[in-house]
């Protein structure tokens, strides 16, 4: 016979029987019963209420860098502390996409490329507002454009034809410049 029968049946032989013994399980009771389960059910809750500070904290944080209006930010922190992790994804699903300093960052970049677009032509001698139908600065009488020599209509000096007439710029001396 195996020993392990015989110590078992010596076990059962000196150990009086009792309810108690007989429950299969009454060594996993003892363990819920035991300061151990006690120990890790309270670090369990410890964590737990950490967890929710910090998914607390984790939105007033992000809220505060992407809300100017203050009545929002309380309503998305107050949703941080009550709901916890719930609220921690409800915020992410429908927090602002820009953070405030990307949004003021474009709203400088669009503001510069209006600028840019709608920067008036001007002299390159004398900086005064030209149009594009000019051929001299009104103001210091600087060369801007030549005329095309058969339409008259103002063309840049590097163009090499006349985008009115469709005259070849370069092939004919300019009209100024005949004597």
């Amino acid at each position: 016979m195996p020993h392990w029968i015989i110590a078992a049946a010596a076990k059962t032989t000196t150990t009086p029987t009792t309810s108690d013994s007989s429950n299969p399980f009454q060594s996993v009771l003892d363990f819920f019963k035991s300061p151990t389960w006690h120990f890790i059910t309270l670090m369990f809750f410890f964590f737990l209420v950490v967890l929710w500070i910090a998914c607390a904290y984790w939105v007033f944080k992000d809220a505060r860098r992407r809300i100017d209006d203050k009545i929002v930010l309380a309503v998305a922190v107050l949703t941080g502390i009550v709901f916890g992790p719930v609220g921690l994804i409800v915020y992410a699903i429908v927090r602002p996409a820009e953070t405030l300093a990307d949004r003021k960052e474009h709203q400088l970049e669009v503001a510069m490329m209006e600028a840019r677009i709608g920067e008036e032509e001007r002299c390159s001698f004398c900086k005064t507002p030209v149009h594009e139908d000019y051929l001299v600065c009104p103001t210091c009488g600087r060369r801007l454009r030549s005329a095309c020599p058969s339409c008259r209509k103002p063309i840049d000096p590097q163009w090499r034809v006349c985008p009115f007439c469709e005259a070849d710029v370069h092939a004919m001396p300019p009209v100024f410049d005949r004597v």
